[in-house]
C-alpha cells in the first residue's frame, strides 16, 4: 500500500478530493491542512504521494517539497498563474480545471512508479558494514587455513551452510570463528 496524503488549505476541498480517489479505488492514509502536517506524517512513512495545492496556511509547496523524505512524490494542483513555477521546481503539476479521470489517472500512474521504485529498492543486495565484511574475512581465512580451502570455496560453504541452517551469513561466519560444530 501506498500512503496518499491529501494537503489542502480548506479541509471541505480536502475531503472533496479524498472522497474522488476513495471511489477510484485509491485509499488515502491521512487528510491534512497545513504543512506541517503533512511532512510530520510523511517522516513516519517509507514512502508515499502528497497531493495537494499550491499555497497553505504555514508555507508553500516548494517547501513542503524541501521537508519530505526522498521517497514521496508530490502531485500540485495548482492554476494556470502558478503553473510554470511548479513545473520547473520538478514536482508533477496540473492546472485547475481538470478533469477527475485526468486527476485519477496520473494519480494511479504515481503509485505504479512508486510501487516500482519499492520493488526495485529491496531487490538491491543491502550493503555490509565495515565490521560485518572483516567477520566474513576472518571466518573464511579460518576455513583456508584450517580445512585449506581456497577464498571462493570457503565463502561457498560459508554460503550453503547458512542457508542449510536458516541463518544469514555473519551468523554462519560468528558459528565458524567460535567452533560451534558446523563442520
Amino acid at each position: 500500500m501506498v500512503n496518499v496524503i491529501v494537503l489542502f488549505p480548506k479541509i471541505d476541498e480536502a475531503r472533496s478530493i479524498k472522497n474522488l480517489l476513495i471511489r477510484n479505488g485509491i485509499n488515502v492514509t491521512k487528510v491534512c491542512t497545513t504543512g506541517a502536517q503533512a511532512a510530520q506524517f510523511a517522516d513516519s512513512c517509507d514512502d508515499g504521494i502528497i497531493i495537494c495545492g499550491y499555497k497553505f496556511p504555514d508555507m508553500l509547496y516548494s517547501g513542503l517539497a524541501d521537508m519530505i523524505p526522498d521517497y514521496f512524490e508530490m502531485i500540485v494542483v495548482t492554476s494556470k498563474r502558478n503553473y510554470e513555477d511548479c513545473r520547473e521546481s520538478g514536482v508533477v503539476c496540473l492546472t485547475m480545471p481538470l478533469k477527475s479521470q485526468d486527476f485519477v489517472d496520473v494519480v494511479t500512474i504515481t503509485i505504479d512508479n512508486l510501487l516500482w521504485e519499492r520493488k526495485k529498492r529491496k531487490k538491491q543486495p543491502k550493503e555490509r558494514t565495515e565490521e560485518e565484511k572483516k567477520i566474513i574475512k576472518a571466518a573464511k581465512l579460518k576455513l583456508m587455513n584450517e580445512y585449506h580451502y581456497d577464498e571462493q570455496s570457503a565463502h561457498r560453504y560459508l554460503q550453503k551452510k547458512s542457508m542449510d541452517n536458516g541463518l544469514n551469513i555473519i551468523e554462519m561466519a560468528y558459528m565458524v570463528l567460535n567452533d560451534s560444530g558446523f563442520f
